[in-house]
């Protein structure tokens, strides 16, 4: 039965929170330490602000702290970049374990947790956390902060409004800019969600930060302010 949802509760994701990998796949990177230490690897910066998050407004948060060349959690199984050239190699039985250890078990944790808050009556707003690279392919990315969502939810384009008027009023020098550098209904984790829950249920946003700053020695020094920018959309 549906139920009327009469409060909010918001959750933290990090789909590529390190660049770790299990001892027992390590042989797969020998020699390509650098390519799991780059963008390719992980989106760095996302664990600190995810923890920042979590531990100031007391939502829970669930990262995922094995590299994205391990396997892509925040890709759908059909996607091809799901398994990168370095794992894609693995037998099945290997690759499947890899999905029921890490994909299968970061996607269930977080869905579960949806389900029990809107059981329990709640709207739950999902925040996203990635990262990205300045430079791709030669181009230069033009943006501080990237705010995806599915523009057809109303509730997704009003809370990215509203965030984007926060950054403008909080951090007025950085460059903020709405489904950018990717589009927010492009295959992804928030997408997959969607389809699982309804708009009057679950609003999901990716927060995308230049990794130009997060790199920057004054980054940690930024992460309170970022913070602050949802104060009045997680109450």
């Amino acid at each position: 039965m549906k139920r009327a949802c009469d409060r909010q509760a918001v959750v933290f994701t990090c789909e590529h929170a390190t660049c770790f990998v299990p001892k027992q796949f390590e042989k797969l990177f020998a020699g390509r330490e650098s390519v799991l230490r780059s963008h390719r690897g992980w989106d760095p910066g996302t664990l600190d602000l995810g923890n920042a998050l979590a531990g100031h407004y007391g939502f829970p948060l669930f990262a995922t702290k094995v590299s994205r060349l391990l396997v892509e959690v925040n890709r759908s199984l059909w996607h091809r970049q799901l398994f990168s050239e370095f794992s894609g190699v693995l037998d099945a039985e290997s690759k499947q374990t890899i999905l029921n250890r890490y994909y299968d078990s970061h996607r269930n944790a977080v869905g579960t947790w949806i389900e029990s808050q809107i059981s329990a009556g709640a709207r739950v707003l999902h925040l996203s956390l990635h990262s990205f690279t300045p430079i791709l392919n030669g181009v230069e990315r033009n943006a501080d902060i990237g705010l995806l969502y599915d523009p057809r939810r109303l509730g997704e384009r009003d809370i990215c409004e509203r965030w984007n008027q926060n950054f403008g009023r909080l951090i007025p020098h950085w460059r903020v800019r709405k489904n950018y550098p990717y589009l927010g209904r492009s295959d992804g984790f928030t997408t997959f969600l969607r389809k699982r829950f309804n708009a009057e249920q679950y609003c999901g946003i990716e927060l995308e930060i230049n990794q130009r700053l997060v790199l920057d020695r004054n980054f940690q020094d930024r992460i309170p302010h970022i913070v602050k920018t949802i104060e009045d959309i997680v109450d």
